[in-house]
């Protein structure tokens, strides 16, 4: 883990961004002062939390990558299964924050989001009835807002939160007629983000995400209840 930390480290000093090669191995062993088994280790831990990627064979090597928030989905989903915490807990949580979110992203997203968020809303009205770009926008649009509200905080738990909860995962369905008040709702948000009013924002988000959770108290109530279990993704 200090191996590990310590590469961190000299990846940020040195400026390094992703597609960059770390040093080889020899040099590694050496300014490390450690066996190679250590080194590997510590690499292997840093490829698991998506910090780099370990490509095989002649010239591979280390390659700098960007984590995500896969791996906090993964840590906080194996945490709640040993909970036995059931789905509802997701839900009630981005009640409680996409909310936020919203607020703070009406005051600080940029215009290359908004505009990004703009293509979501267009990009699943044009797809109505097709439940896997349905699925793929949804989370892309909840995912513009929580990195839009300028709180890094807030945008790797959305993004966890909705890894986890993404619909498919407790088997829930969206039939057309789903999809297109979810796009209503989607544009409604939109607007008020495009107009920066934050309390419009935060308004719309809240209703939003209320009216989901109502939606799946009266059509699946039992996926809601079901214990979270690690998945892969």
């Amino acid at each position: 883990m200090l191996v590990a930390q310590r590469i961190v480290a000299d990846i940020n000093r040195r400026g390094n961004t992703v597609g960059d090669r770390l040093p080889p191995e020899r040099a590694m062993l050496d300014e490390y002062d450690v066996g190679r088994g250590t080194l590997r280790e510590s690499l292997r831990f840093l490829e698991l939390q998506g910090v780099i990627s370990l490509k095989p064979g002649p010239g591979g090597g280390p390659v700098v990558q960007r984590p995500d928030a896969a791996s906090l989905a993964t840590t906080l989903s194996l945490l709640l299964q040993f909970e036995n915490a059931p789905f509802r807990t997701i839900a009630e949580a981005r009640a409680g924050l996409e909310p936020m979110t919203a607020r703070l992203a009406a005051e600080r997203m940029s215009d290359e989001r908004l505009t990004a968020l703009k293509d979501s809303v267009d990009t699943m009205r044009k797809h109505l009835g097709d439940h896997a770009v349905f699925l793929d926008e949804n989370k892309r649009f909840h995912d513009i807002i929580a990195h839009g509200s300028g709180n890094a905080v807030f945008g790797y738990l959305v993004d966890a939160l909705l890894e986890i909860l993404d619909g498919s995962a407790i088997g829930t369905d969206y039939p057309e007629a789903r999809q297109a008040t979810v796009h209503k709702a989607h544009l409604q948000i939109y607007r008020a983000l495009k107009t920066r009013d934050p309390e419009a924002a935060a308004t719309a988000m809240a209703g939003h995400i209320e009216e989901y959770l109502r939606h799946a108290e009266r059509k699946f109530p039992e996926a809601l209840d079901t214990p979270i279990v690690w998945r892969n993704a």
